[in-house]
C-alpha cells in the first residue's frame, strides 16, 4: 500500500488481498482521516480482533498508534494522523450535540497542538512536540499514554472547527499551553502572538490567563504586562492616526477629568471639551493583572467610570484596539457621530481637564 494515498478498499484486506466486505472508512474529515481508525471502527468494517492482531504483528501492514486506536500502514505517523489518533483515543463515542454529530465525542485539542492548527510559529509542530494535549471532563477516568496528554477540566470550552478537528478557543489553547511551559520567552513568544498576530483580544487572554490562576507565576504576569503596554501604546498610535486620517477635529490627548473642587472622574484617550465627548481605550490595564487580584473588579470599576461620566453629560466613546486595527473607518465613523450629536445636547455638568 503506497502511504500517502487514499484509503481504499484494499487497505482493509487480509494478507492474501482478499478485501474485507466492510470497504473503505469513507472520506476524510481531514488529513490524516484515511489512515487512523479505532478498534470500534475496525469492528464496525467486519475487521476481528484475530485478523486485527495479525496486521499490527512485526512485518505487518498496520500499526498501533494508541491503546485501541490504530495506523493502517506502516512508517511514522504525521502530525495529522497523530491528531486524529489522540482525539479517538480520548473521545467517548461519536455523540449528536446540538443536532450535529460530533465524530470525537467529548474530547478537545489545546495546547501547542491546537495553537499550531491556528497557524502559530511559536510552537512546535504535533509530529516535534512529543505530546499532544486534549481536554475531557474531569469525571473521565482516562490516562496519558504516548503522544496523548490527558487534561481534565470541570468545564469543556466549546470547541472551534479547525480542518474538521475541535479545537480549543485560541486563548484556553494558550491558557493551558503557558500550564506546561516553565520558560519565560517561550511564554512571552505566545501572549505575544496570540495578540500581536489578531488570534484573540487582550482581555479574553488575561481573563483566561487568571482563571487558570497563571497570573501568579512572575513570569507569566511580566509577559502580560509587557504585553499590555506594547499594545496600549499602539493602540494610541492607531488612534492618533485614526483622527488626522479622516478629519477629526483636534482633541486633548491623554488627559484626566475632574470636578472642580472635586474629586477625579477617571483618565480618558481624547476629549473634545467643547462637545463633552472622550474615547477610552478598552485596554486591560497591567495593573488589574497580579496575585490576588480580580481582573474583573477592575473592569467593573471602568463601567462605574463611564456611567459616572454619561450621568454628568459626557458621551464616553469606547474602542477597542482591534476595532481600530480592523475597522478604523467605522470607527471614524462613531466617533463622529458622537461629536455631531453632542451640538444638540443638554450643556453638560462643567468638569476640568487635566494633563497626565
Amino acid at each position: 500500500m503506497t502511504p500517502h494515498t487514499p484509503l481504499s478498499g484494499s487497505a482493509i484486506s487480509d494478507s492474501s488481498g482478499s478485501s474485507d466486505p466492510s470497504g473503505s472508512p469513507g472520506s476524510s474529515e481531514a488529513t490524516g482521516a484515511e489512515y487512523v481508525l479505532s478498534a470500534a471502527q475496525l469492528r464496525e468494517r467486519g475487521v476481528t480482533g484475530a485478523r486485527l492482531a495479525a496486521r499490527c504483528r512485526a512485518g505487518g501492514p498496520w500499526q498501533p498508534l494508541l491503546p485501541g486506536v490504530y495506523l493502517l500502514r506502516r512508517g511514522v505517523p504525521t502530525g495529522a494522523e497523530v491528531l486524529r489518533g489522540v482525539l479517538l483515543y480520548a473521545g467517548r463515542p461519536p455523540g449528536r450535540t446540538g443536532g450535529s454529530v460530533r465524530p470525537y465525542g467529548d474530547a478537545v485539542l489545546t495546547g501547542a497542538a491546537a495553537l499550531a492548527l491556528y497557524g502559530f510559529g511559536s510552537v512546535p509542530s504535533p509530529e516535534e512536540a512529543g505530546a499532544v494535549d486534549v481536554l475531557v471532563p474531569r469525571t473521565r477516568r482516562l490516562r496519558s499514554t504516548g503522544c496523548a496528554r490527558i487534561v481534565r477540566t470541570a468545564a469543556l470550552p466549546e470547541p472551534v472547527p479547525v480542518g474538521g478537528l475541535p479545537v480549543a478557543p485560541v486563548a484556553r489553547a494558550v491558557a493551558d499551553a503557558v500550564t506546561v511551559t516553565a520558560d519565560a520567552a517561550g511564554v512571552r513568544l505566545l501572549v505575544t502572538e496570540a495578540v500581536g498576530g489578531g488570534h484573540c483580544d487582550p482581555a479574553t487572554l488575561v481573563g483566561e490567563l487568571e482563571r487558570a490562576g497563571l497570573l501568579r507565576r512572575p513570569y507569566v504576569l511580566d509577559a502580560v504586562r509587557t504585553l499590555l503596554a506594547e499594545g496600549r501604546s499602539r493602540a494610541e498610535e492607531r488612534l492618533y492616526a485614526l483622527v488626522y486620517a479622516f478629519g477629526l477635529p483636534e482633541p486633548l490627548w491623554n488627559v484626566e477629568l475632574r470636578l472642580p473642587a472635586g474629586p477625579g472622574l477617571g483618565p480618558v484617550d481624547a476629549y473634545w471639551p467643547e462637545r463633552s465627548v472622550a474615547v477610552v481605550l478598552d485596554v486591560p490595564p497591567g495593573g488589574d493583572c497580579g496575585p490576588g487580584r480580580d481582573g474583573d473588579a477592575g473592569w467593573a470599576a471602568g463601567v462605574r467610570r463611564r456611567e459616572h461620566l454619561e450621568r454628568l453629560g459626557i458621551t464616553v466613546v469606547p474602542l477597542t484596539p482591534r476595532k481600530l486595527r480592523d475597522w478604523p473607518e467605522q470607527q471614524a465613523m462613531v466617533v463622529g457621530t458622537a461629536l455631531a450629536a453632542a451640538v444638540d445636547r443638554e450643556p453638560p455638568a462643567y468638569v476640568v481637564a487635566l494633563p497626565r
